[in-house]
């Protein structure tokens, strides 16, 4: 069942404002394969979930017991299990029968392989006991053991793109969390890959990277020029960095999250936009909401729904998988061919821990890619588990690479009598990305000699 197409429980119909999420008033939004639905909320009571006909709210999946859960709405909503076969879980936790579980802003609750989210201006702004926090994890991200009703042998990631499929069906508002250089641009991406809005346009900027005045100006435009939420209109906007959003830029943007209008900048116009935001940070931002640096009404409006990127070294069984990608990228933009990448290595890689996640990783292999001299590379290249992270290391990286590569060309263009076509061919590049490279080193093009 498409979201919004029918009448969730035979007696109430959507409105546009809760298909948009544009409105302030408590909304249920169910995501499984293949379908989703939104269900408005009554301001408090209690709604029975399930497959059967007589639940208050009708979910018709396999996974879902015939009476699976009761939601209790509320200034703080919860949820308990009512004895169904998959189970409830809020965030990782299982919920019981007579021991309601809260629901804190964007928390994922799991009805057997169904996805809830509440949504609405005034979720869980009241305190929670227990709960101190945005969710640090998904359950999907999360769990060691596959939850009940989750697929067997799942790994964290699988679960996260399992997440991603399901969010994508609606139009609901995501904060993608994690450390740097784990792959929330790659998993928002994906997310508008797999929505209704696919067609439409994937617009994206680094909120830490413009001051506020230029920052401003980009987003919402100025005079006759349109922003980048104009010219998202139809699709998604990608926010990274949203904690380094200006206080003046975060009133704003809450009023185009809350009316779905832009205001250009020297303009008192509002043009009307059509766009679901995906907003990603490495910060914890209920933190800075307790310090005051960022907006309680907009982290509620952003946090539709929490997937939160596990780190590289809590999923080791992918470290190998993305090592031979990056591995055959980074031959192919070195101009060398396809390196081997041997057992030895492999167990380096998956031993080490990865502070700086996939982003560490690649800079990893380009740089073993230069520093081996055979057919494959070479283990003593790559960190290894009892290698001390050292953080000026990553800022030296290129400019080390830079002259280690500089010096293998001349030594091996003096090799060959600054013959180019023979130095290409001992250093494992072809000749055109060898003239490149003497270009970007300031080396002189040899005529029969060698080169200084």
């Amino acid at each position: 069942m498409g979201e919004g197409t029918e009448r969730l429980d035979g007696r109430t119909e959507l409105t546009e404002d809760v298909r948009s999420g544009a409105g302030g008033a408590p909304r249920l939004s169910a995501f499984w394969d293949g379908g989703s639905l939104v269900r408005p909320l009554p301001p408090s009571g209690a709604l029975t979930i399930g497959r059967s006909t007589s639940c208050d709210v009708r979910i018709d999946h396999p996974s879902v017991s015939r009476k699976h859960a009761v939601l209790h709405v509320g200034p703080v909503p919860r949820i308990e299990d009512a004895g169904s076969q998959n189970g409830t879980r809020v965030a990782g936790r299982a919920a019981v029968s007579g021991a309601p579980l809260a629901i804190a802003a964007g928390e994922v609750v799991e009805i057997g392989q169904v996805v809830l989210v509440i949504q609405g201006a005034d979720v869980a702004r009241e305190p929670v006991s227990g709960i101190t926090r945005a969710p640090v994890r998904t359950p999907v991200a999360a769990t060691i053991a596959p939850p009940p009703g989750s697929r067997p042998n799942e790994t964290p990631m699988q679960r996260v793109e399992r997440l991603v499929r399901l969010v994508a069906a609606g139009n609901i508002h995501v904060l993608v969390l994690g450390e740097t250089g784990v792959g929330k641009e790659l998993v928002s991406a994906r997310i508008h890959q797999a929505s209704r809005r696919a067609a439409g346009p994937l617009v994206r900027i680094d909120a830490a990277s413009l001051t506020e005045p230029l920052l401003e100006r980009e987003l919402f435009g100025e005079g006759e020029r349109p922003g980048l939420f104009e010219s998202a209109s139809g699709g998604t906007f990608v926010l990274d960095e949203v904690c380094a959003l200006p206080a003046g830029v975060q009133a704003k943007l809450l009023r185009v999250l809350e009316r779905g209008e832009v205001q250009r900048v020297d303009s008192a116009e509002p043009r009307r936009v059509d766009v679901r935001f995906i907003a990603s940070t490495n910060r914890d931002l209920r933190a800075l909401v307790a310090e005051g640096t960022f907006r309680e009404d907009l982290y509620f409006r952003l946090n539709g729904i929490t997937i939160e990127i596990p780190p590289l070294r809590e999923r080791r069984e992918q470290i190998e998988g993305l090592a031979r990608d990056l591995l055959a990228k980074a031959c192919a933009a070195a101009g060398r061919a396809p390196l081997e990448l041997g057992r030895d290595a492999i167990a380096r890689l998956e031993s080490y821990d990865w502070p700086g996640n996939i982003r560490e990783l690649a800079n990893a292999i380009d740089r073993a890619v230069l520093l081996s001299t055979g057919a494959a590379i070479d283990p003593t290249t790559v960190p290894a588990g009892d290698h001390v992270g050292d953080v000026a290391a990553g800022a030296r990286l290129r400019q080390d690479l830079a002259v280690f590569e500089r010096q293998r060309i001349v030594e091996a263009l003096e090799k060959c009598a600054g013959n180019q076509t023979k130095a290409a061919q001992l250093l494992g590049i072809s000749r055109r990305t060898l003239v490149s490279r003497l270009g970007e080193y300031n080396l002189p093009r040899p005529r029969g000699g060698g080169v200084k």
